[in-house]
Parts: C-alpha cells; sequence; structure tokens
C-alpha cells in the first residue's frame, strides 16, 4: 500500500512525542525534522515538505497546544488537518452540464494506466446511473482501439471508434452520436506518447479548442515519484488540465506524488486508482487519504465499498435474520462472498482505525475465503441450514469432497459458533437499550481470540 514507509515514520514520530508528556518549542521543531525527513524519503517535493512542517510548526508551538493536557495529540490533529488542506481539503466533484452530454478528454504519457482507467471510470458512471461513451482517439498506438473496445465490453459501456481518422473529427462525430443515442457522458481516449513532445500536446490543443471538454483530466502513475509531478506541471501549463487521476496508489510506492501534485500545480486529484480490477477506482478525498497515512483508519471508504456490494433490501434480509436468531451457513457463504468482491481483504481490514498498524506485518491471505467457501460448497444445503447435524462422518464427507482435511472443516464451524455469540451479543445489547462495542470477533487484530484461519 502508498506511504506505507511515510506512515511507519510519522508513527514513530509521534510515540517519541507521546512519551514526553509536555512538549517543549524543541521538542516539536525536532519532530518536524523527522517529518520533512519522512516526507522528502517518500519522494515528496522539496519545497512542499519545507512548507508543510513550516505551517504545522507555527500552529503547534502556540500556547493552545503547548498548554493542552494532551499536547501532542494536538500536533498529530494538526498535522491530519494540515495533510488534508496539503492535498486540497474537500473531494472535488466530476464535472456536470446542463445540456449533454459533459465531455471528459483523458490525456497522459503511454504507461500510465489512461486506457484502462478511461474504462473503470466509465463503469463509475455507469455505476452511479449515467450513460457514458467510451471514444478511442488514440489512433497511432498499436492496438489502442482494440484495447479500448476489450475493456468497454468488460464494463459494458459502448465504445465510438472509427479507426485511425482524424481525432478532432472522431471526437466530433463521437459527440453527435452521444446526443442521438442519449450518452451523458463523452469519454475521449486520446493518444499518449513515452514523453511530452510538441506533436503530443498540439493535437491535444487542437481537440481542446474544437470542444472546450468539460473536464481534462491527466491520468498519472504515482510509481514515477517526482516526475509525475512534472508531468502534471508540464501537461498544466500546455493544456490546462482540471484535474488529475493518480494509478497504482495501491503498489509498493513512497506516494510522494499524491502529497505534491495539489500544491505544485493547484490542480485536485479527483479520482485514485487503487488496484488492477475496473472496480478499483475511488473518488480521492484528501481528509481520508490523511487518516490513512496516519494509521488511523478509512471508515467511510470501507462503508462505500461495502454500499456497493450489498443493497439495502439485501441488508434489511440479513438484519431480520439475525434478529431472528436464524443466521446459518448460506448466509456466512454470501457474506464472505461479498467481502471478496470488496477487494484485498488486508487492505480493507487496514482501514479499520487500530486495526492498520497491528496487521502490517502478518501475513493475511485472500485465498482463505475461496477456501471457506469450497468447504461450506461441499456441505449439502440441509448441513448449510443446519450445521448441528454435522457429525464426525459428515465432515469426512465434506472435507474429501473439498481436498480440505476434517481439521479444517472443524475449524469452519469453530468460527461459524463463535459469529454466532456475537450476534447474540448483539442481540442482547439491543434488548437492553445498550451501545456497547462488540465482545470481539475472533481473528481481528486488539480483539479477544485468534482467528481459526491464522489471522
Amino acid at each position: 500500500m502508498a506511504f506505507e514507509g511515510l506512515s511507519d515514520k510519522l508513527a514513530a514520530t509521534f510515540k517519541r512525542l507521546r512519551g514526553r508528556g509536555r512538549l517543549s518549542e524543541a521538542d516539536v521543531k525536532e519532530a518536524m525534522r523527522e517529518v520533512r525527513l519522512a516526507l522528502l524519503e517518500a519522494d515528496v517535493n522539496y519545497k512542499v515538505a519545507k512548507e508543510f512542517t513550516t505551517a504545522v510548526t507555527e500552529r503547534a508551538v502556540g500556547s493552545d497546544v503547548m498548554e493542552s493536557l494532551t499536547p501532542a495529540q494536538m500536533v498529530i490533529k494538526i498535522v491530519n488537518e494540515e495533510l488534508t488542506k496539503l492535498m486540497g481539503g474537500e473531494a472535488e466533484r466530476l464535472a456536470t452540464t446542463n445540456h449533454p452530454p459533459c465531455v471528459i478528454m483523458m490525456c497522459g504519457l503511454q504507461g500510465s494506466g489512461k486506457t484502462t482507467h478511461t474504462a473503470k471510470l466509465g463503469k463509475l458512471l455507469k455505476s452511479q446511473g449515467h450513460r457514458p461513451l467510451l471514444v478511442a482517439c488514440d489512433v497511432y498506438r498499436p492496438a489502442a482501439i482494440q484495447q479500448l473496445q476489450v475493456v468497454g465490453n468488460t464494463v459494458e459501456v459502448p465504445v465510438f471508434e472509427e479507426g485511425t481518422a482524424n481525432p478532432v473529427n472522431i471526437a466530433k462525430d463521437a459527440i453527435k452520436h452521444a446526443k442521438d443515442h442519449g450518452n451523458d457522458y463523452v469519454i475521449l481516449d486520446t493518444a499518449g506518447r513515452l514523453h511530452i513532445d510538441e506533436v503530443l500536446m498540439q493535437e491535444l490543443q487542437n481537440i481542446k479548442e474544437e470542444f472546450t471538454p468539460d473536464e481534462i483530466l491527466l491520468v498519472v502513475d504515482a510509481m514515477t515519484g517526482q516526475d509525475a509531478v512534472n508531468v502534471s506541471k508540464t501537461f498544466d501549463e500546455t493544456l490546462g488540465i482540471t484535474g488529475v487521476i493518480l494509478t497504482k496508489l495501491d503498489g509498493d510506492t513512497r506516494g510522494g506524488a499524491a502529497l505534491s501534485v495539489r500544491a505544485v500545480t493547484g490542480k485536485p486529484i479527483k479520482f485514485a486508482g487503487m488496484g488492477e480490477k475496473f472496480d478499483d477506482i475511488e473518488v480521492f478525498h484528501p481528509s481520508r487519504m490523511a487518516s490513512r497515512i496516519l494509521g488511523m483508519g478509512d471508515v467511510m471508504s470501507l462503508i462505500e465499498k461495502a454500499e456497493q456490494q450489498v443493497s439495502e433490501k439485501e441488508a434489511e434480509e440479513l438484519a431480520k435474520k439475525i434478529q431472528q436468531n436464524k443466521f446459518d451457513l448460506e448466509d456466512m457463504l454470501e457474506q464472505f462472498r461479498q467481502i471478496r468482491k470488496m477487494g484485498n481483504l488486508k487492505d480493507m481490514l487496514a482501514m479499520v482505525p487500530g486495526v492498520g498498524r497491528q496487521i502490517k506485518d502478518m501475513d493475511i491471505d485472500d485465498k482463505m475465503l475461496v477456501r471457506i467457501e469450497s468447504i461450506i460448497l461441499s456441505m449439502t444445503r440441509k448441513e448449510r441450514q443446519n450445521p448441528d447435524i454435522i457429525n464426525p462422518s459428515r465432515k469426512r464427507r465434506i472435507a474429501a469432497g473439498c481436498g480440505m482435511r476434517v481439521e479444517d472443516v472443524n475449524r469452519l464451524l469453530k468460527q461459524y459458533k463463535q459469529m454466532q455469540d456475537m450476534m447474540k451479543y448483539m442481540r442482547k445489547q439491543g434488548k437492553n437499550g445498550r451501545r456497547g462495542g462488540f465482545p470481539g470477533f475472533p481473528g481481528m487484530p486488539g480483539m479477544k481470540g485468534k482467528s481459526p484461519f491464522g489471522f
């Protein structure tokens, strides 16, 4: 995950601050020197890192902080607020128009993920009830048109192409097609280059001058570090971009680009690519990213991921089953399938406040969910609905059916029993009018018990 190194260094710095009780001005300045080094190691622009630590220091040495009972927490709060401000403050919405279609021009260098994120954006808009149209304006790169057609077909969003005609004419015909067929968003996948050159920029300027797009989104690879910031600055000076899509933020990247792009270009990061799947694109929320960097989790993004997989009706039906004590292994199977759809298990757990740092060095295997699914599917419907009937002979048959051991079946049944105990506790708390927490879900770090599946 991006920012892992930065998060670790910031955590170590703040831990030392907490250990000192009351803080002096020297303590704060020493901590900010360490923060600046951590930012520079994360590939944050030098000027940005210096201005950031200066702003934090000026606020942190004020009397309200120095005289508070928990000055270290106040410093962390200030760092969180300044990180949020550095990345733009509020999430920026995608442009809309009163006269559809809304034209979005995607641009970027080759290899940044422009075509893939054109499809990702199209799928995201479709999930929100829009009718996007993808347009193949990259007529130079071999198989670029075919690639857009393939990814468009995968996300079930229509693609408009006219072969290797003039890109300006293709865009013009696509917009006319969109008006005739009721498409409210037109996403132009323009040509890229291995480096910035006059030919590339001139073509993009021709398209911009012809249609005045509502959005010009630059797709940049977060793993290129400071080069991503330099590319953003050049494209903005030449083309006037309206926002950035930062890709590969899930990878082993230092993440400095995310902290520098807004400060250097003045243009917001609108979306973040968080994985290889077409669902792995998020609206970029500066406040949530700041919380992730500081190890505070990101509950809102986790909730949104869950809402994408579970309808309100399904949630109500599950709640009703839990209340009536009718939650069985078929329901458990469905829950694990929904978790799998939400993405990488370790990344999701890292969004839970207080959990991320505890699981950092744990080996959490996503295939664990596949193994659970295979065990449950090896059971008969009657066994899934009434696990109490599963005796030793049934366990042997189930284990043989899924190629696992009897011990694995026992672990699953134990997990199921622990889930039932947790739900029973929740029902009891609800009847007593309490709002207490869980008694401890097995396997979640920092809570009671250990998962029978080893995490």
